[in-house]
């Protein structure tokens, strides 16, 4: 199934072309790169998927959202589906992990208390981080943080996850074991589109690889 699918799209910001002629499909379970130097577009492409900035001409399609023609009342319905992961973590720092967490589900719709306490100890086990939910986000060691904004993107069930440099904070030993859980994710049938610029990375944990190269996007295999 494919989850995304753009046939010769073209980004702007501010008028300039970011990204011109881009044309992939990403399928359901599959781990993507997008490698690139800063300014080249990757961060673009993929705040083109949720639908942050605009897609201008040609064809493209996220999870059976047509982004060329999508409403501005159905895009939380589409980010919903979507977990996005961010280098800067940008966790609630006035509330503990559980209320981050329960925060997240509350504001995409969730309202029965055991549920929702529920959903937040399978997303903490699942990033191995169950005994951290009454510590504040300052009492979390970097990779502890980057793995509750994973748990976090993990909520509401996504088929996509968009991981915008997510180990641009974190040591190299911390870094690899982010990446390896994002392999895991992605086994497990959630397709991951993960932007770095840490070439170690591919050679490491094979995926398919993507470059962002004179506003073009460059399928490397």
């Amino acid at each position: 199934m494919k989850i995304v699918d753009y046939k010769n799209v073209e980004l702007l910001r501010q008028e300039h072309i970011v990204l011109k002629n881009v044309t992939i499909s990403i399928e359901e379970g599959q781990f993507n790169y997008i490698i690139g130097k800063v300014g080249s577009g990757k961060s673009s492409l993929l705040k083109s998927m949720y639908a942050e900035i605009p897609v201008e001409n040609g064809e493209a399609r996220v999870l059976d959202y047509d982004l060329t023609t999508i409403r501005r009342r159905d895009i939380p319905m589409l980010r919903r589906k979507i977990g996005i992961v961010f280098q800067d973590f940008q966790l609630l720092t006035d509330r503990s992990v559980h209320d981050n967490l329960q925060f997240v589900l509350k504001a995409t719709g969730w309202t029965d208390k055991e549920s929702i306490e529920e959903r937040i100890c399978q997303v903490l086990k699942q990033a191995g981080m169950e005994n951290k939910s009454y510590k504040m986000p300052h009492e979390l060691s970097g990779g502890e943080q980057q793995r509750i904004v994973i748990a976090r993107a993990l909520l509401n069930t996504p088929q996509l996850i968009l991981a915008d440099e997510p180990t641009g904070n974190l040591d190299p030993a911390t870094a690899e074991q982010i990446v390896s859980y994002l392999h895991e994710i992605a086994a497990s049938g959630t397709a991951v589109i993960m932007a770095t610029h840490n070439l170690s990375f591919v050679q490491q944990f094979p995926g398919r690889l993507m470059r962002c190269e004179n506003k073009h996007i460059i399928l490397e295999n």
